[in-house]
Parts: C-alpha cells; structure tokens; sequence
C-alpha cells in the first residue's frame, strides 16, 4: 500500500470509442544529467492524444465530486470489484484476509464470502490481503484472483480462488522479506484477456535493492500472464509477445519496469490505454498514461521521481523512460496518490465520460484528468473524497464506489455541475531565464469573497524570487498566494491582480490550474 512521508496518526499508509494511439513520451538519458530539467507535466505528453469520441466535454472546472457512505463496519478495507453476473454486488477485500460483499437492497453481509485470514500476513501497515480481480468468465467459472502478503515470510503472493471448492491456489510469488512496504498489490484484467499485477520495489526509502531497474527481480514492476491455462511446470502461462521473453536474465513475466509503488492501475475500456498511480518518495506523485500494447517501457524510478532527477538514483547510460502525464507535490498536504479509473458509467457520461478520476490518500483531492485533443490534457481538483481511500472501483455498469481505511466505510461516489465562482486570466512574460506571472482573479460568484488564498503549481523548475499584492509562500512547485491587506475582499464580479517574478530552468509556461479557497477555477488566458 502506498507509504507516507512522514509519521502522524494515520494507521493504514497508502500509500466513445476509441481514443487515438498514445504513444509515451520519452526521455533518453546520458551518462551524465542532462542540462535542464525535463519539461513539465503537460508538455510530457506524447503528440497524437485526443478526446474520445463521445466523451463528456463539460470543463472539468464546472465539476464536483461527492460521496454518500452507503455502508460502514468494513475492518480496513482495500480494494473493491463489482461482479458482471447479474447479482448488483460488490465484492471488497479486507486487509486482514478476508472479501466481504454489498448488495444496495440488502447492505453488507455479515459473513464474508472467502475467508484466507490462514494465509495472509498482516503485520505492518502495509502487508494484507490487497487486491481482487474476476475473469472475463466469473458468473460460470467462479474463480477470484486474490493478491496478497502471504504467511510465513511475507512473499507477494497472486492466487487464484475458486468459490465453488472454497480452494486457494498459489499460481506466483515474489520474496518480499527485507521491509513490509511497497507491496503494489493492484491485479486487473487486461482487454487482451490476460492478468496484470503491480508489485512495488521491495521497500524502505529510495529504492535500496535497485530493484526498479533491474528485470531478474518481479519487484518494483507490473506483471503479464496468462492464467486462463497452464504451461507446466508453471500454473498459469507467459504470453509470447512479453517484451523480455528470451532476454537473458529477464523475468519472462515483466511487463513494465522502473516503479515505485504502483498501488493502483486501471483499464481504459473505451480504448485498451493503461492508467498508473505510482505513490513516489517525498517530491512528486505520478500518473502515468499508457497506450495499448506497450510493454517493455521503463517508467523511470529510481533515476527518476516524477519529472524530477532522484537524488543518487539508479540512470543507466542510455536508457530511455517514459514520462509521467501528471504528477503532483505532497506540499499540496497529499502524501500517496491513489490511481482510479475512466468513468464510463451511464449515470453521469454527460458529465465525466471519459474522464479519469483519482486521489491521494492524505488530501483526499479529487483529481480529474482528460485528453485535451492537443496532445496534453485537461486537469482540474473537483472535490474531497472521504479521508484515507485506498480504493476507487466500480459497479459492473461503471458507476463509481470508494473505500476507506478509516473508520471502514464503502461510500457511493457522484458527480454534478457546478460552475466555477471564480475565473483567473494570466500574462506571462519571459526573458533568458526569468519569468514574471500576472494573475487576474475574478469572482464570478454572487457573494463576495471576504479574505482569500490562491493556490496553484509552477512547471518544474520555477523558483519565485519575489511577488506583488499578495502574501506569497512556495512549498516545492506548489505556490500559496494569500490576499494582501488592501485587497481581501473581491465583490461579485470584481476582480484583483497580483504576481510574481520567478527563475525557471528551461519551462516558462504558466501555472495549469487554480483553486480559490479550495474551489477550483475556470482559466482564462
């Protein structure tokens, strides 16, 4: 489960058709680090990425996210899947072994449908019982694929469950024995039919195994096999077309390499593409965002955390990464991103079809992400979830549930318009390698705003040497910029102007999205 970067209260650390190809944007790496900073988020994406046809075009600004808890008395739960068998339940894992089932008539049940508490290692934070997949073929085959922590040694274990027997089988296993953090532990079913599984670097702080850049270990990777048959002496298969099959020292069963702690990926099913929360280390949370069919892409950690070099990380000469699509500092108060899912539900496709939806753990932000068509994407925090979810699934007809850790509620997630209170229009000036912003804030509202804070991210790199009609304070890239005493108050309509001068080492562009006492934005020019 993901990990925070520091110590508090907190008990479980976390921590329509088809979209055009998306190839992954790529960094070589030389021996020596290169001159400037990689380019920010949204200048990471690869060209070709586009707006799914018949997705909701809704400014994500105009969005709100709420939940209603629907249950409650779940023991730290940490993943959830809705069967596609007709029955309307959901199925949700527990952290100490066991899946409980919702049905929204009857609520949850109080026996739980597979009990594994005999194999699963629980000690520590982030050990357990901590993902669940069914088969395409469920509703007949009654097989459940469990992943988890195992009894004696901690090993990260995928198994496969059959109902019908109440049978447990291991089908593979990696030693995880050094530290009980990073586990990954998110398994899916890919559109191609075969089983993914994300396994995090094997724990402690700053990848001390090396193991996200090597292929002869399964940890720090996301996993591809077919278990739909066996291929003995293993119980399940390695598809041919693996990228590291008959690489001489290579794990046939790696599908990507060079991550963290993966917690949660997910399927785009409107397009194959592959969505990825990696929890980083301290500086940055990343998403990335995968075309279909790309094995063999190294994600970058430990060379790199998000777009950032990692201090005495592990660069091979020559290596190329795959840069994240959006990343995030921990200074906005998150601490482990929590990877979710495109929302392709009926409730709410005018919405946020199309749109991917995630969170951290700590903040609770509702981060929403969609292809602007240009070649980036369109971003924007549209709300709070509950504190502490570890999980963002869905009903088998889309619709979106969480869970959370603490105090171990289900909650029913639901999403609405509301139009921004307030727009901000930029001017950017730029010369050699300084900057000045100047940020027009209007309240598009019908009350008056009576004292404000401004908050927003610099591209990488930017560093503000001074600001004007504003407290200004800089947290990593994340900026504060709170009223001055002569302009606390912005009447309906009105509007105020402030800024800053800054350094950048190479990305001069302006601040991507804004909240305005924690609401979010409409961006002018």
């Amino acid at each position: 489960m993901p990990r925070p970067r520091w110590s508090g209260p907190l008990l479980l650390a976390l921590l329509l058709t088809v979209l055009a190809p998306l190839p992954a944007a790529a960094r070589p790496v030389a021996a020596a680090p290169p001159a400037a900073a990689p380019p920010a988020a949204a200048d990471a994406v690869s060209s070709g990425a586009g707006t799914a046809e018949g997705a909701a075009t809704v400014p994500l600004t105009s969005l709100n996210a709420t939940t209603t808890q629907v249950a409650g008395g779940l023991r730290r739960p940490t993943a959830l899947v809705g069967p596609d068998d007709g029955t309307n339940r959901l199925f949700i894992t527990e952290k100490s072994g066991t899946v409980r089932t919702y049905h929204p008539d009857t609520g949850l049940a109080a026996s739980p449908l597979i009990d594994i508490t005999s194999a699963v290692d629980e000690s520590g934070n982030e050990r357990g019982l901590l993902g669940i997949a069914l088969p395409p073929d469920f509703a007949t085959s009654q097989n459940v694929y469990l992943a988890y922590t195992a009894l004696p040694d901690g090993a990260v274990t995928l198994a496969r469950y059959r109902l019908d027997g109440s049978r447990l089988e291991v089908l593979l296993s990696q030693e995880h024995a050094g530290y009980n953090n990073h586990n990954g532990g998110q398994i899916a079913f890919g559109p191609d039919g075969n089983l993914y599984w994300s396994i995090g670097d094997g724990g402690g702080s700053g990848d001390p195994f090396r193991s996200g850049q090597r292929l002869d270990t399964l940890l720090g990777k996301i996993m591809r096999i077919d278990v739909s048959r066996g291929c003995d002496p293993l119980p399940y298969c390695v598809p041919a077309d693996n990228p590291f099959v008959g690489t001489d020292g290579a794990r046939d069963e790696i599908w990507l390499y060079g991550l963290r702690n993966p917690w949660r990926f997910s399927f785009d099913e409107a397009d194959g593409s592959m969505w990825i929360g990696d929890v980083g280390q301290g500086r940055w949370e990343e998403i990335n965002h995968l075309a279909p069919g790309q094995g063999g892409l190294n994600l970058g950690w430990s060379c790199y955390e998000g777009l950032e070099k990692f201090k005495d990380g592990d660069c091979g000469p020559g290596e190329t990464y795959t840069e994240p699509v959006f990343t995030y500092s921990p200074y906005t108060g998150g601490c482990s991103i929590i990877g979710g899912r495109v929302y392709h539900g009926q409730q709410y496709a005018d919405l946020v079809g199309g749109t991917y939806i995630a969170t951290d753990f700590c903040s609770s932000t509702v981060w929403a992400l969609r292809p602007d068509g240009s070649g980036g994407y369109e971003q924007a925090e549209i709300g709070r979830m509950p504190t502490q979810v570890t999980t963002i699934g869905t009903t088998a007809e889309g619709e979106f549930y969480v869970v959370n850790d603490l105090p171990g509620g289900l909650h029913r997630v639901s999403f609405e318009r509301e139009e921004p209170t307030c727009r901000v229009d930029r001017t950017v000036r730029t010369w050699g390698t300084g900057l000045t912003t100047d940020l027009t804030v209007t309240n598009t509202g019908s009350t008056p705003v009576n004292g404000w804070t401004l908050e927003f991210p610099l591209a990488l790199g930017q560093t503000v040497v001074s600001d004007w009609n504003t407290d200004l304070t800089q947290g990593a890239n994340v900026i504060k910029a709170s009223d001055a005493s002569h302009n606390a108050t912005i009447a309906p309509g009105a509007s105020v102007t402030l800024g800053y001068l800054a350094d950048h080492t190479g990305d001069a562009s302006p601040p991507s999205r804004f909240t305005l006492n924690g609401d979010a934005c409409a961006v002018g020019r």
